[in-house]
């Protein structure tokens, strides 16, 4: 593991500023994956402000918009997964930096689309780079972080997701307000081509952490299906549930926030304005649960954000709010779907053996996200029965409620020294 400066103990770098105690390696690792989630989080959430302008000007039904939706995260399943065996096989690095250029590439192609088909295509296509950016970037961040901050860091790279989507809320406001519909939308996946910039920096700053080299199991060697065995197997299946309940939520909910908003006759301002603070949010969300993940435990700090998603969730969708709440709740709905996957990252790097940490990793939050990807779909198709609140509300508790059974069912990982 990555040493400690000298004369300074654990708990000297846990009760200070934890981020100045890092050292050069661990910085640009942090930095690196953290650049990368934010502009993860850009690309993906930009179709989420489209998605009325497509409904819009297409005619395509809101069954078919939640199928595009879930198309990027259907493919993105797969593709975390082949992205975690090639980074177990590769290295961590190199697929990192193909994961990003692939996903900025085609979120660019996306505003070329001329019909619901080529868009679907492109987007699941997209989706394939997507997923595999978080599988890799979680490993390499959790790899590289000594123990006692392990979940800070990797929650903080989480953060950078809100960074994104804010961005995305900006670009969104500015755009709609000065271009025509049928331009902006367009222009706003072209943005998307940003983030193939950012593999030239991990190319030349992030090296691969000293664990993953010193691994005595040849690549060759090892065995791509070990988390199916006996001995892993109800490991992969109870965090494949944890993931399936967090994604399952957020989607759920972040799909269909800005429709939804606009149901409720707001203008594109102000909907950007109520969008931010959910965005705020989701920022102070990621970093509160980080910290708590040290120091309460991966497992309390699920259970807690889950329960608190679940409420909020609830409240937000169910009943008839006037604007002020809908504002005031928007941080809490942030704050808590946003927050439930702070702890995941460090919380499955320590469940899983370095030789197959890629996979499995990759494999458990992947499997979650193909599962959970059917739920913008579902809100879609429910909407049509009943309010498009009502089936957020329905989706997003249930899978919160899958989400906290298991987080009960694995043990508790904290502190734990990576094998």
């Amino acid at each position: 593991m990555t040493r400690l400066p000298v004369g300074q103990s654990e708990t000297e770098v846990s009760a200070g500023v934890w981020i100045t105690q890092l050292d050069a390696a661990e910085r640009s690792t942090l930095v690196g994956t953290f650049a990368g989630w934010m502009l993860d989080g850009l690309d993906v959430m930009i179709y989420s402000f489209v998605l009325p302008s497509l409904i819009a000007l297409w005619h395509i039904s809101k069954g078919q918009a939640g199928m595009l939706g879930t198309s990027a995260l259907l493919l993105s399943s797969l593709g975390g997964w082949l992205a975690g065996l090639a980074a177990d096989r590769f290295g961590r690095v190199r697929v990192l930096q193909l994961t990003i250029v692939w996903f900025a590439v085609f979120t660019f192609l996306s505003g070329f689309a001329q019909n619901f088909g080529q868009l679907l295509v492109l987007r699941g296509l997209q989706g394939l780079g997507f997923g595999g950016e978080w599988a890799v970037g979680s490993v390499l961040i959790g790899e590289a972080i000594r123990p006692r901050l392990r979940g800070r860091a990797v929650g903080t790279v989480q953060s950078g997701w809100a960074i994104g989507w804010a961005i995305a809320a900006v670009c969104y406001t500015g755009f709609f307000a000065v271009l025509p519909q049928h331009l902006a939308w367009r222009v706003m996946f072209w943005i998307g081509l940003i983030p193939a910039a950012l593999a030239v920096y991990v190319r030349r700053h992030v090296k691969e952490p000293e664990i993953y080299l010193r691994d005595s199991v040849a690549a060759e060697s090892r065995n791509v299906l070990e988390i199916f065995s006996a001995s892993m197997l109800r490991t992969t299946l109870f965090a494949s549930l944890v993931a399936l309940g967090a994604q399952g939520g957020y989607y759920a909910i972040n799909t269909w926030l800005p429709l939804y908003l606009n149901a409720r006759g707001l203008s594109v301002t102000h909907t950007g304005m109520y969008l931010l603070v959910v965005i705020a949010g989701s920022f102070a969300g990621y970093l509160v649960s980080a910290h708590l993940a040290d120091r309460l435990g991966r497992k309390a700090t699920l259970v807690l954000f889950a329960a608190g998603a679940f409420v909020t969730v609830f409240f937000y969708s169910m009943f008839p709010i006037g604007d002020s709440a809908t504002l005031l709740l928007g941080f809490p709905l942030g704050f808590f779907p946003s927050g439930s996957f702070s702890p995941m990252g460090a919380f499955f790097t320590e469940l899983f053996p370095t030789s197959v940490r890629g996979s499995g990793q990759g494999f458990a939050y992947n499997l979650g996200r193909g599962v959970g990807a059917l739920f913008p779909t579902l809100v879609g198709y429910f909407s049509v029965r009943m309010k498009l609140g009502h089936a957020i509300a329905v989706f997003a508790v249930f899978a919160y409620l899958l989400m906290i059974v298991g987080v009960l069912l694995l043990p508790e990982t904290r502190d734990a020294e990576l094998s």
